[in-house]
């Protein structure tokens, strides 16, 4: 058979014409999309990602090109984009559609039955930069990810244009405004630009708290990229009027894929999948992904959990030079918080039992600024609404609807709930969730390493009348002490440990141990630090439980999940903070 009849045959294989479709995303919102679908039925899927003010209308033509008869394709309208209902160009924070991502792909997953380690991605522009930050956020084991002109950073021409939004966005936080770009800017195919111009569904309206934390975001993406480890094609425009260029060869650079690829684009617009020679880039995501396809999937054994960003953690357990002017901006912010800062009862805390104490976020979680005097409030309320600190509440937000779930899935009319808390300081959310549930067949162990948080959180269980919580000493890392947990827990939760310690080892043996004591089904809730805005300045300025600078190494969520999956559970759901701070994740114990 000729190669051109092959081709011939392979399209009439494929269904071009696009199913309809809506599913609910994770907060209740309605998402539109598209679905392509082979005749036959297939296991392997294509998830297309759409660029800013766009539509997956527009991939009809991406569709047909590609020609992959094999692979399902599907794509959706972000919210407030195209068919999508919501505010035009609209979302809370970009990391909604991050959000929406994942439950996205969970749906496609679950309805039409493909894995998703059978999954490939496609995005452009800004539909790029929402596909590396679920890969780098949710760590989802796709087979391989093409990212077409990801808009890392946009260009905005007028000086002090991001300053600026910000301003604007203070004082007017739900301010839009208008793209500048132009479909002459976007593609040398006339056509394609007409055609553009004249699409109904796509406005030029952008919400400012979206183009500003998409530069926010973006920015911790490309820091954090070693923890990605999915197959990377990166296309980069040649002639790009829309983002910088450097910003992807600094996200490529950083990258922990073992098979990556930057492919720039001479002369070519940013809109490279709708330029005149598209055909190019096409071809190139196709054989891509086939070729992806071909190999065996790696296993966690294969990725292995090596210590991510170690030279980083190295350099800030190393003391700054005395010629160096961050040695002396450092010591003398240590110096004001040790002096003028104990004003602050938090502050005070911190010096008297550690920065990461249990104490400590206790005192956080009430969130109630207290000091001496005006100006003891006033550096406590500062200090309690740093990034980290917030971080930390919504982080407990995310714990206590984890723990509800999992309570839920697993009670039954003829059995309760055991839950532990291998590290739970004095336990607060517990008490919370504990007397929000009132049921009898409900118990809870909290355990810690410090008496005072302990004793504090017997007294707080005795003024709420829980007392069917146990406070009871205990080391979260030692396998002995593990196994004297009685009963056996359904639901084991290790919250703020894991990541205050940088020995994957460590962290492995107790998770090995927890799982031991497990009975297959249960539930396993850890949580995980990948980001940290101002993890120099705690290094520099703050101690720990034991005395010592508080040093942490980020452990990016692909690392955390495998450390899980190794030790024999399988995440299931994630949660994470707007930051990207903190996560917060369930694991079902495998048999």
């Amino acid at each position: 058979m000729h190669a051109n009849q092959q081709t011939l045959d392979t399209i009439a294989d494929f269904d071009f014409t696009p199913i309809e479709s809506v599913m609910q995303t994770w907060d209740g919102s309605e998402l539109f999309y598209r679905t392509w679908q082979p005749k036959q039925q297939c296991s392997k899927a294509i998830i297309l990602f759409h660029g800013g003010h766009e539509h997956s209308g527009r991939f009809q033509d991406l569709v047909e090109q590609l020609s992959l008869e094999d692979y399902a394709i599907f794509a959706w309208d972000a919210r407030g984009h195209g068919r999508t209902p919501g505010i035009r160009g609209y979302a809370n924070h970009f990391q909604d559609y991050v959000r929406d991502a994942e439950a996205f792909v969970r749906h496609i997953s679950n309805k039409y039955a493909i894995a998703i380690e059978d999954m490939a991605l496609i995005g452009h522009s800004v539909g790029s930069v929402i596909a590396a930050t679920w890969v780098n956020d949710f760590a989802p084991p796709v087979r391989a990810m093409v990212l077409g002109s990801p808009a890392f950073n946009v260009k905005l021409y007028a000086p002090a244009a991001l300053t600026g939004l910000r301003l604007l966005q203070r004082f007017r936080p739900n301010a839009h405004v208008n793209s500048y770009v132009k479909p002459g800017m976007l593609t040398h195919d006339k056509a394609e630009a007409e055609a553009r111009r004249n699409d109904p569904l796509i406005s030029p309206r952008i919400s400012v708290r979206v183009l500003t934390s998409l530069f926010d975001t973006a920015e911790r993406v490309i820091d954090s990229a070693a923890g990605i480890q999915v197959p990377t094609l990166l296309f980069s425009a040649g002639s790009d009027w829309v983002v910088h260029r450097s910003a992807h060869q600094r996200f490529f650079n950083n990258l922990g894929a073992k098979e990556k690829t930057l492919r720039e684009l001479p002369g070519f617009y940013h809109e490279i999948f709708h330029e005149q020679a598209r055909h190019i880039p096409i071809s190139e995501a196709r054989q891509f992904i086939l070729d992806q396809f071909s190999k065996i999937p790696s296993t966690i054994s294969s990725i292995g959990t090596a210590a991510c960003n170690a030279d980083q953690f190295a350099k800030l357990q190393q003391p700054l030079s005395p010629l160096s002017p961050s040695h002396w901006k450092y010591r003398l912010t240590k110096l004001g918080l040790n002096t003028l800062g104990r004003l602050s009862k938090g502050v005070r805390l911190g010096w008297q039992s550690g920065f990461d104490s249990g104490r400590t976020l206790n005192y956080v979680y009430t969130n109630e600024a207290k000091g001496w005097g005006p100006l003891g409030r006033l550096i406590d309320r500062n200090y309690l609404n740093s990034a980290g600190w917030t971080g930390i509440r919504e982080r407990r937000t995310h714990l206590e609807a984890h723990l509800d779930r999992a309570i839920d899935e697993l009670r039954t009319p003829q059995k309760g709930v055991h839950v532990v808390d291998l590290a739970g300081g004095p336990g607060r959310y517990l008490i919370d969730v504990m007397c929000r549930h009132n049921d009898s067949k409900l118990s809870a162990v909290c355990r810690d390493r410090d008496l005072a948080s302990l004793a504090e959180g017997r007294r707080m269980a005795r003024e709420r009348y829980v007392t069917q919580l146990i406070h009871e000493q205990g080391d979260a890392f030692d396998p002995v002490s593990i196994a004297t947990l009685t009963p056996q827990p359904d639901i084991v939760i290790v919250s703020g440990l894991y990541e205050l310690f940088h020995d994957n080892a460590m962290v492995l043996r107790s998770l090995r141990a927890i799982h031991k004591q497990m009975s297959p089904g249960g539930r396993l809730i850890y949580t995980n630090q990948p980001h940290h805005p101002q993890l120099e300045l705690i290094a520099r300025t703050l101690i720990n439980r034991d005395g010592d600078p508080w040093v942490m190494r980020l452990r990016p969520q692909s690392e955390m999940n495998a450390l899980v999956q190794q030790a024999g559970f399988k995440p299931q759901t994630m949660a994470m903070d707007d930051a990207g701070i903190f996560t917060v994740t369930t694991a079902v114990r495998n048999a």
